[in-house]
């Protein structure tokens, strides 16, 4: 009894991921909701294509990693004290509190953006 309860949900997230998978991943990999470990199991689980899965989730973390990569490097430059409030350090940590932000909005509004089907 049991088993086809979860049967059943899990051929509902199965048909979700095979129509909208590649959108779900790349969000789920530029805004870091989740742990990247959990979802990869998550992932793995379903059946979505592991080239897929690693072309969508490479483009997903790029901006993030150039993101992090930018204040890891402005810090790296810091030789003093007050080179922490010098302005390009405090850019890039504006920049690192920004990105999920914005990244969340930007998926908000190419999720509203509605679809045309043809048939």
């Amino acid at each position: 009894m049991g088993s086809t309860k979860f049967g059943d949900k899990l051929s509902t997230i199965n048909e979700g991921i095979e129509k909208d998978g590649a959108f779900y991943l790349f969000s789920l990999r530029l805004i870091p909701i989740f742990p990247f470990f959990l979802i990869n199991l998550l992932m793995g689980l379903s059946p979505i294509a592991v080239s897929r899965f690693y072309l969508v989730s490479q483009l997903g973390m790029l901006p993030g990693t150039a993101v992090y990569l930018n204040a890891g490097t402005q810090l790296a430059q810091i030789d003093s004290l007050a080179g922490i409030v010098s302005p390009t350090v405090i850019a890039s940590f504006v920049l690192l509190g920004l990105f999920p932000i914005v990244s969340k909005w930007i998926m908000n509004k190419i999720r509203k953006t509605p679809t045309t089907q043809e048939g």
